[in-house]
């Protein structure tokens, strides 16, 4: 059984910053793609930003710049440091990871964490 808890949220002003983490844990051989999406009241999960196991990166064009994904591959864990927030920055943020489950056979799971909230105002 593989779990992802996400941590970091909270209410933050205008231009302040956040990190958010997200630790794997469990029946793990692998990570492959690490990522985190958003979801704001009313709209649909979109992505922020992933990560390849061997490091390179993708961004939404709205947080480029501001919003810096890594991972620590010892720690299965992902993070997402978010910088010069605004308030369209608001919504719950989502991690997400495709993990090796199982060796023979081969079997690639994508699992999603639990969701944390962010909120940007005054």
């Amino acid at each position: 059984q593989v779990q992802l808890v996400e941590s970091g949220g909270g209410l933050v002003q205008p231009g302040g910053s956040l990190r958010l983490s997200c630790a794997a844990s469990g029946n793990i051989f692998s990570i492959n793609a690490m990522g985190w999406y958003r979801q704001a009241p009313g709209k649909e999960r979109e992505l922020v930003a992933t990560i390849t196991a061997d490091g390179s990166t993708n961004y939404a064009d709205s947080v480029k710049g501001r919003f810096t994904i890594s991972r620590d591959n010892a720690k299965n864990t992902v993070y997402l440091q978010m910088n010069s927030l605004k308030p369209e920055d608001t919504a719950v943020y989502y991690c997400n990871a495709e993990i090796l489950i199982s060796r023979y056979p081969r079997t690639w799971s994508d699992y999603w964490g639990q969701g944390t909230q962010v909120t940007v105002s005054s």
